[in-house]
């Protein structure tokens, strides 16, 4: 009997330490949702598509001697690409509420806010690459359009390169902003009106009225990010069209950036108090 006590004691002591919840292991955990998900791939590959397709079109109305660069080009796809990555922010951040598994999984994780960081790691991630991929997808696409005008991609030129890396830092606002937005509300349909009316709807309409007011209006929302794929040449026309703040396009980033931090502290707020 006390063989038996002595060698299940052994069992017991040697058996491997059961870990706790760590962040990697809820990184990995929401890496394998997001990847798994067949729709998470179609719209990512549809959004590219979009981009390219965009751009193509776009592309074909430039002449010679109209002020757009090629750099303007291939970064003309910028709005079919926000659209596609606010989407696909929503849909990680309403997907767990809309199918009933929240439950199982802040059970899992009972501290909450670690599922929440590492669905912002992972929708940044996925958003940078795709972003990175339309990118590459769109000056495939306009490289017989801008050879024909001819309107080369010159890096050279002020503000081209930044306008390039600002093409993926856009995306992948958006996609965060559509996260907030979607752990926020919870509700996938909720979420897009309301990723769509901040970032499509109320621009145009208050464009259709231009004074200081409105164009001051227009700087706080988070389209303002996209001055970020503007070249220095298309910021000096936009900052000579409005009546507004002249934000350049760091500051345009600062507004994205300031409306990505409100939508997730308010998520995480309502994830620690409100129950799922």
């Amino acid at each position: 009997m006390s063989a038996l006590t002595t060698t299940a004691t052994r069992t017991v002591r040697g058996a491997p330490a059961r870990r706790g919840v760590t962040l990697p292991r809820v990184l990995a955990a929401e890496w394998t949702k997001l990847t798994s998900v067949r729709s998470t791939g179609w719209l990512a590959l549809g959004t590219v598509a979009a981009v390219a397709a965009t751009a193509y079109g776009l592309g074909l109305f430039v002449r010679a001697g109209d002020g757009r660069s090629g750099t303007w080009v291939v970064t003309s796809g910028a709005v079919a690409a926000q659209i596609g990555l606010l989407v696909l922010g929503v849909l990680v951040g309403t997907g767990e509420h809309s199918t009933g598994t929240a439950r199982v999984t802040f059970t899992a994780v009972p501290r909450r806010l670690p599922v929440l960081t590492a669905q912002a790691a992972v929708t940044a991630v996925a958003s940078a690459l795709a972003s990175a991929v339309a990118l590459g997808a769109s000056s495939l696409a306009t490289a017989g359009v801008r050879a024909s005008v001819p309107v080369p991609l010159d890096l050279a030129e002020p503000g081209a390169a930044r306008a390039l890396v600002g093409f993926v830092v856009l995306g992948t606002g958006m996609a965060l902003l559509g996260l907030g937005l979607g752990s926020l509300l919870r509700r996938p349909a909720d979420a897009l009106v309301a990723g769509m009316v901040l970032v499509v709807v109320v621009d145009p309409m208050l464009a259709t009225n231009p004074g200081r007011v409105t164009d001051t209006l227009r700087a706080l929302l988070p389209g303002s990010g996209g001055r970020l794929v503007q070249d220095d040449a298309a910021l000096a026309v936009l900052d000579a069209a409005t009546k507004g703040p002249h934000l350049g396009p760091w500051g345009g980033t600062a507004v994205l950036a300031a409306w990505v931090l409100v939508a997730l502290a308010a998520a995480a707020f309502r994830l620690r108090r409100r129950d799922v």
